[in-house]
């Protein structure tokens, strides 16, 4: 018997969909606080296009293809009868929801999807190639795992019997297998393994992890479509999944390099919120914590990968969100409990049953991903161009913007010339303090001359 329409399971949704369009906005920070600063604006607009040119696709096929009945009955896509919305009115439910809710809920899922590939190419691509692989990738590739993993009918939830509950497999695992495959494809910088790529502004992508683990709590806990039940549970493993890592990625940080880094520690936080997100209602709170500590310290040194294997994923999208997704898919074989599913994972007496199902989501979601992705990007790299003619060129001669002015205080002294020297004072020496002081006044002059040219 269908459920009826609930007010309150509708409310929570809606938030969640906003906390989740959020995270898409906190992503673009977090990338762009990461990349030199020539790159930061390229960084924030590939994450800015997804929102619409994702918008539009899904609003025209992509939630007919991954939540309509499926086509042959073998869980691989959907129908399009559901097509820009057709049949769905104001009053259609899906469960207690209405159903034009749950589809702006998903479509946010595969906006964040697709500008998480974004750093795995950071600083080499170009913005023509990257909206037609968006298009592209986001029909080809995130769709039908949606569907496979999303729809009731869908192959690995369906066929299979995996579980995942709020996207470990199309989201995360998804996001790094093909984080993988453009970054083989758009080769690497040529001063990839000499030169470490630091962040430009650290309290930037401290601000894009604070808008990201917000939305969070939308993303796993709103995935259960209501107020009631496992959703709290949800809610709660994530915040533990995160401090777990926040544990785990520092100890292995401090062994290897002697120091904790911030950078390290957003990462970590990011990584124990990837690996919970296939998990958060199936395992309880002492199993989050777990998945969590693990999955900082396998991310710890799956971002290091990258320079055995030479492969230029820029902002580890791999070795977070891909390393992470797999931990977290495979450890409901081990920790999963009877929440939702009423499976239960190796420790609590389940055996192997739903590990190898596990498994086997994860090889057939990321192979799938990971050809298709190079497929594709192959693609557009050789008709469109996808790849920069010239990877140190500064963004700002392509596009007309900079994201910070960046005149220097040398800059400026060097187009003042050298200042006058000053009389020593006593106890001073050389007098460097007032000609410190002098120049401090002329770029004063400067700036203030700048402004009003404004």
């Amino acid at each position: 018997m269908p459920r009826a329409f609930d007010s309150g399971d509708t409310a929570w949704l809606l938030a969640s969909t906003a906390m989740v369009l959020l995270m898409t906005p906190g992503l673009a920070f977090f990338y762009g606080g990461m990349v030199q600063t020539k790159h930061v604006l390229v960084m924030i607009k590939m994450s800015f296009a997804c929102l619409a040119v994702v918008t539009v696709l899904w609003l025209a096929v992509g939630y007919t293809l991954a939540f309509g009945t499926d086509v042959g009955g073998v869980g691989l896509i959907g129908n399009l009868d559901h097509a820009f919305l057709r049949g769905i009115g104001l009053t259609t439910l899906h469960g207690s929801v209405p159903t034009i809710l749950f589809s702006c809920f998903q479509m946010s899922f595969a906006i964040i999807t697709v500008a998480l590939i974004s750093g795995s190419i950071a600083g080499r691509a170009t913005m023509r190639g990257w909206l037609w692989f968006a298009v592209i990738w986001a029909l080809l590739v995130y769709v039908p795992l949606a569907h496979w993993v999303f729809a009731p009918d869908g192959w690995v939830t369906g066929h299979l019997g995996a579980l995942d509950f709020a996207g470990g497999l199309p989201v995360e695992l998804n996001s790094g297998a093909a984080g993988l495959a453009v970054a083989i494809t758009l080769r690497r910088r040529k001063d990839f393994e000499r030169r470490q790529v630091r962040p430009n502004n650290l309290p930037l992508v401290v601000i894009g992890l604070a808008l990201l683990w917000f939305g969070w709590f939308g993303f796993n806990s709103g995935s259960a479509l209501q107020t009631a039940g496992v959703a709290p549970v949800a809610f709660l493993n994530t915040q533990l999944a995160a401090a777990g890592a926040m544990i785990g990625w520092p100890l292995i940080e401090r062994w290897r390099l002697g120091r904790v880094e911030m950078l390290g520690v957003a990462s970590a936080a990011v990584a124990g919120m990837v690996a919970i997100t296939p998990s958060c209602g199936e395992v309880d709170p002492v199993g989050a914590l777990v998945i969590g500590f693990a999955a900082g310290v396998v991310c710890c040194f799956a971002v290091n990968m990258k320079y055995k294997i030479h492969v230029d994923d820029t902002l580890d999208v791999v070795g977070v969100h891909g390393w992470g997704g797999i931990v977290g898919v495979l450890s409901i074989g081990v920790f999963a409990t009877t929440q939702v599913s009423g499976k239960k994972g190796l420790f609590y007496g389940g055996g192997l049953d739903l590990l190898w199902r596990q498994a086997v989501a994860v090889l057939a979601c990321g192979a799938f991903s990971f050809l298709a992705t190079w497929l594709i990007a192959q693609a557009v790299d050789r008709t469109i161009g996808f790849r920069t003619r010239e990877i140190y060129q500064d963004v700002p001669g392509q596009d007309a913007e900079i994201a910070y002015d960046t005149e220097t205080l040398d800059q400026i002294r060097r187009r003042l010339g050298p200042p006058e020297p000053a009389p020593a004072r006593a106890g001073t020496g050389t007098g460097s303090a007032a000609g410190d002081a002098e120049l401090l006044e002329q770029v004063v002059k400067v700036l203030d001359q700048r402004e009003l040219e404004k």
